[in-house]
């Protein structure tokens, strides 16, 4: 997977098309990035403790990584590697930034 967390990605597909935020958390075996404020979904939340509150809240769902595109100074853009000095680096392929 080219994606890691903290990266700034746009929403390609689904609800909140368009919608850009930072991955927050990935998981590489199902393939899904968490992107923060996006594909917001509602859950039942059990009480753990007495001060904790417990109910319905909004989380943030998956989002498969094939729906989401890296985005570098305001353009999206796909993830390539070079090697530079002797080390792997990774960088967009449109802008040329290094990430």
């Amino acid at each position: 997977m080219r994606l890691k967390k903290n990266d700034t990605v746009r929403i390609i597909a689904g609800k909140d098309k368009g919608r850009t935020g930072k991955i927050i958390q990935i998981d590489p075996v199902s393939e899904r990035v968490i992107v923060q404020g996006a594909n917001m979904v509602m859950k039942t939340m059990k009480k753990r403790n007495a001060q904790d509150k417990g109910g319905i809240m909004e989380v943030e769902a998956p989002i498969h990584v094939s729906n989401v595109q890296l985005v570098s100074k305001d353009k999206v853009s796909r993830v390539g590697y070079r090697i530079e000095n002797g080390k792997k680096i990774r960088y967009a392929k449109k802008t040329g930034e290094v990430l």
